[in-house]
Formats: structure tokens, C-alpha cells, sequence
């Protein structure tokens, strides 16, 4: 608490003569000064840090397809859940290659079902054929050699027959008989022989035609393709017309309207799109503050801060620190940390400017005078006490200093004493003090 006191600069002295008689020396005027006492208290630092509001999520929702907008359903300042239709794109023309995709899916899947049954049956059938030409060769081969057989016994009976004609033992009937006999022979094994080669023939026909097997199987795969191909057309434009409904991508506020309903929707494949609707998440935002290089060893994760804006005078938001960004603004020595702060009632807007402010450093239990009572001079620093009606200067070493505050370290300044915290030009060590209100100090005798 701040007192008023006068001091009184002693400029004369009280005089007795030898006759008795008194006279008085008048001193210099005082001079008025304001004092306080020191205190025991905490003292504290603090940073004051730039900063403004962002939204947790922000998106400017649209669609990759371009197409006319048919409607918007919603309008600014509209709270929306994730999932909630927003608007919707003109969809016809796709529907319509839709329809005509989805008939092409179905000639694939009869075309694929056909080449898969056919196959087998071919399959079979190709066996069968080599098996039945295996056979017929078999058979060919088999008559050649009885046809080889006939004619060597033929031949045999026929030669028999020549010696014995000669010696009247065998008639010339029976001759003319073996003869004829060995002429069928040899005509037969020719015969039998011109049969063989298309049976060789044959089988290897039905052999190579055994390779259509997999040339069916190839068919089979080329249609299983061709059928993938088409449901992926289809599966492509479903896709296409499902994203031509907007929806919320979590829950937010409309913070813009973009399009009305008649407006063409570039798609943001096309890399031109302006979007439909902006969506921002504001139940809970972000303060982002920027932090100097200087300060950065005071601001980390969970340090408490406490913060304002001009926007909303009066009121003090508490909270700390959620993270530090590990590499500065581009082109400063800023680093960006920020708060998620809870925002009931969206009190709290998007691009909102703040003021955060954390304490530094903090002394509990210092010695503190008001700031106004510290004298800065060539020896350092000191404070004016007032000691039995005196102005005392008493040097200090200084601690922590707010814009009001002082922590002063001297074993003469102590909670309680009482402190100069003006001084006037006038104003010297030794110069004699009276506290206002109290009475003047007593004049020594001479």
C-alpha cells in the first residue's frame, strides 16, 4: 500500500547565545514523495505469443465427377454429421452407360459359361478320336502281319507243290489251286500294306488335334478376362454414380456454399474444381501460436497457457500446449505451436486473432517491490528506504521483473520495509523523512 511522506532536508541549526536568547535556522522546503512496503510473494515471467484460431478439420467438399449440380441441400451455418448428403450431381448419362455395361457383362458371362462347357466335351471327344485311330492302326498292323503269314505259307505250299508236279505226286489242278492261293496272298498283304498309312495317318491327326485342348482352355481364359474386364466398367460407373452424392466427411458446420443448384461441377480430377460446400470442424479448434526462437525452450507439450481476443473482450480461455511444430515457419525463426482447445457453443471462430500467453520463470516466495522504486545508477541498482525519518539508498541485486513488479535480494530489504517509489530530482541518500500524517521529526539540540 502507497502512503504519502514528506522529507525534510535539515538545513539549520537550533542557537543558544550567552544572553539566553534563541535563534533558528529555517531548512530547504520538503519534498513529497510516495512510498510502499515490500512484500512476500510470487513473481512470475511471462511470453506473450501471436496467435489465431484455426478449425480442427477444414475440407472444401466436392466430387471427382464433373457433371451439373442437380441440388444443394444444405446452407452456411448448418450443422452436418459425417455421412449426411450434401448435394447431389446430374447422373443420368452414366446411368445410361450403366445400363449398356451391364448387358455386356452378361453376353461375357453366357460367352464364358458356352467356351466352359464345350471344353470337356471336346476334350473327350479328342480322346476318343485317338484312342479309336490307335485301334484301327493297331488293327492294320495286326492284318499285315497275318497277311505276311498267309503268303510265306502260301509260297510254301506253292513251291512244295512245283517239286512234287514234277514227279506225278500232286495233280495239275492242285497246282493251278496253290498258285492262286500265293497270288491272293501277295494281293492281300498289298492291300493290307495301302491300309496301314492312313491309319498311321489318322492317329497322328487325332494326336496333334489333342493340342485344341489348351487352345480351349486359352478361349476359356480369354473370356474369363473379357468378363472381368466388363465388371470392372461396371463396378467403375457404379462407383462414378455414388460419388456424384456428396457427403459430410465428419461432423462440422457449413462454413461456405459454394454452387447453387444449375451450376456445372468440374471434378476435382480435372484439377479446376472450386468444390460444392466447405465444411469445418469446430466443436474442438486448434490455437496455433507462433513462437520465437528465443522463447522456444519455454513452450513444449502440456505447458499451461492462458489466452484472449480483442473479439471476445473480457474473457480468458485456459489451456496448454498439444504440440510444437520441430521445424520453423518458411523463411523465420517461428515455430508454430498449438493448443486443441474444446469450443462449446463455436464461441471460438476460425481465423479468430489471439493473444497466449505462459509463464517463463517464476520465484515463489521472493521479496518484491513495486518496479517504480528500483534506481538504475552507475554502481548498480538500489532502493530509497526510509530509516528514522531518512532517505537510505540500499543497493540490491535484482531477480525477476514484471511490468509492475521487482524481485529486489538485500539483507536490509525485508516484507515490510518501507520503500521510495518516487524519486524526485531533489532526492538524496541521508535526506530526512517524514511520513505524512505522522509527526514532524524532533529537532536535534545544538
Amino acid at each position: 500500500m502507497k502512503v504519502r511522506a514528506i522529507v525534510f532536508a535539515a538545513a539549520g541549526l537550533l542557537t543558544v547565545g550567552c544572553g539566553g536568547s534563541k535563534t533558528a535556522q529555517q531548512g530547504p522546503p520538503p519534498l513529497a514523495v510516495d512510498v510502499a512496503k515490500a512484500e512476500r510473494k510470487d513473481i512470475a515471467t511471462q511470453i506473450t505469443l501471436d496467435g489465431q484460431i484455426a478449425p480442427l478439420q477444414q475440407s472444401i467438399v466436392s466430387s471427382p465427377e464433373s457433371a451439373n449440380v442437380t441440388a444443394v441441400l444444405v446452407n452456411e451455418g448448418d450443422r452436418v454429421r459425417r455421412g449426411q448428403l450434401l448435394a447431389t450431381l446430374d447422373t443420368a448419362q452414366l446411368e445410361a452407360q450403366l445400363s449398356a455395361n451391364e448387358a455386356t457383362v452378361a453376353q461375357s458371362e453366357a460367352k464364358l459359361r458356352s467356351s466352359a462347357v464345350q471344353a470337356p466335351i471336346s476334350s473327350q471327344q479328342y480322346t476318343s478320336a485317338v484312342s479309336a485311330a490307335a485301334q484301327n492302326l493297331q488293327q492294320a498292323q495286326n492284318r499285315v502281319e497275318t497277311d505276311v503269314a498267309a503268303l510265306k505259307n502260301a509260297n510254301l505250299v506253292y513251291q512244295s507243290n512245283r517239286q512234287l508236279v514234277s514227279q506225278g505226286y500232286v495233280s495239275a489242278t492242285a497246282m493251278e489251286q496253290a498258285n492262286a492261293t500265293y497270288v491272293a496272298a501277295e494281293q492281300e498283304l498289298h492291300n493290307a500294306r495301302q491300309a496301314l498309312q492312313p491309319a498311321e495317318a489318322a492317329l497322328r491327326t487325332a494326336q496333334t488335334n489333342t493340342q485344341q485342348t489348351g487352345v480351349d482352355q486359352a478361349t476359356i481364359e480369354q473370356n474369363r478376362a473379357a468378363l472381368a474386364e466388363a465388371q470392372a466398367q461396371v463396378q467403375l460407373l457404379r462407383t462414378q454414380i455414388a460419388q456424384s452424392s456428396i457427403y459430410a466427411p465428419f461432423d462440422g458446420v457449413v462454413t461456405a456454399r459454394l454452387v447453387d443448384p444449375g451450376s456445372f461441377e468440374a471434378g476435382s480430377l480435372g484439377g479446376s474444381t472450386s468444390g460444392v460446400v466447405q465444411v469445418s470442424q469446430l466443436d474442438h479448434v486448434y490455437v496455433n501460436a507462433n513462437v520465437p526462437d528465443d522463447d522456444l525452450a519455454y513452450v513444449h507439450p502440456h505447458t499451461p497457457v492462458r489466452f484472449t481476443s480483442q473479439s471476445l473482450p473480457g474473457r480468458t480461455f485456459s489451456g496448454e500446449i498439444f504440440d510444437v511444430n520441430a521445424t520453423p515457419a518458411q523463411g523465420t525463426l517461428s515455430y508454430r505451436a498449438r493448443l486443441l482447445q474444446p469450443n462449446p457453443g463455436f464461441l471460438l471462430r476460425g481465423g479468430m486473432l489471439v493473444s497466449v500467453i505462459l509463464q517463463k520463470e517464476r520465484h515463489p516466495g521472493a521479496t518484491v517491490v513495486p518496479r517504480t522504486a528500483v534506481v538504475q545508477g552507475d554502481e548498480g541498482n538500489s532502493v530509497y528506504t526510509v530509516v528514522d525519518g531518512k532517505a537510505k539508498a540500499v543497493p540490491v541485486q535484482l531477480g525477476l521483473q514484471t511490468d509492475t513488479l521487482a524481485e529486489v535480494r538485500s539483507p536490509e530489504i525485508r516484507p515490510g520495509t518501507v520503500v521510495i517509489t518516487t524519486r524526485p530530482d531533489a532526492l538524496q541518500d541521508g535526506s530526512v523523512v517524514a511520513v505524512s500524517g505522522a509527526p514532524p521529526p524532533a529537532k536535534s539540540p545544538h
